[in-house]
């Protein structure tokens, strides 16, 4: 029998709180979303990664990741606001590849960035995280979707930075979807380098949370399980930043 949500929950914060990170399997993440808020438009949602665009900063010009980009402003009480359209920029600090530069991405397609998914997710990290830093007033928040192709003779990468920090305070990495895709492994390390768990995000919610302060998080490449087929990988990364 599975357990309740809110003792799934409370062994998510417990995990987050005391190890820096938490993997939550889709079936229990699923219920946990739709404690909060039902997933009304998942299908929609999901299909609008067959939309996403080349992300051109990649020195391979795109030729692997694909993604959309959104921005929001939460407190802990209210609904969550969208943001005017914004770039998307980290410090050389934290992205040793692409840092200092405002990257700016196409945005969320409207419809997915107000519809009943994202703001169910969204309203489930606010809860999770606000209870975790219960002093947070303001948070900036930031959407990712990402699609990380492979072929064959060519690995997809889905951290090209390596393990890594955002510069945030918590991350979500949610699998959305899944295709003839091997390998894609999360591994989360202490900042000496330490290994300290490992995962792979193999069905739909598959989830990874993580107190970025803490720990350095990363993802193995990815490679087609049938080289004659297309394959990718699909995930939502949100980031909350206190504002």
């Amino acid at each position: 029998m599975n357990a309740p949500p809110e003792a799934t929950e409370t062994l998510l914060h417990h995990q987050v709180r005391d190890e820096g990170f938490a993997f939550v399997q889709g079936t229990d993440m699923r219920r946990l979303f739709e404690h909060t808020a039902p997933l009304s438009d998942w299908e929609a949602f999901a299909a609008s990664w067959n939309a996403l665009e080349p992300d051109t900063y990649l020195a391979a010009t795109g030729r692997f990741r694909r993604r959309r980009h959104a921005t929001y402003a939460a407190s802990p009480h209210g609904p969550i606001e969208r943001k005017p359209h914004q770039a998307h920029y980290q410090t050389l600090a934290y992205n040793t590849l692409q840092g200092d530069i405002e990257r700016w991405f196409e945005p969320v397609l409207p419809e997915i960035a107000d519809g009943a998914s994202m703001h169910a997710i969204l309203d489930y990290c606010r809860d999770v995280f606000g209870s975790l830093s219960p002093d947070v007033t303001h948070w900036h928040v930031e959407v990712h979707q990402f699609r990380i192709e492979a072929s064959a003779g060519s690995s997809g990468e889905p951290t090209p930075e390596g393990s890594h920090r955002d510069g945030v305070d918590y991350v979500l990495v949610l699998l959305v979807d899944r295709e003839n895709i091997a390998s894609g492994t999360t591994t989360i390390h202490s900042p000496d380098g330490r290994e300290l768990g490992e995962f792979t995000l193999t069905k739909p919610l598959d989830a990874a949370w993580i107190h970025d302060p803490r720990v350095f998080h990363g993802v193995t490449p990815v490679t087609p399980i049938d080289p004659s087929r297309a394959s990718h990988r699909d995930v939502l990364v949100v980031t909350f930043r206190r504002d």
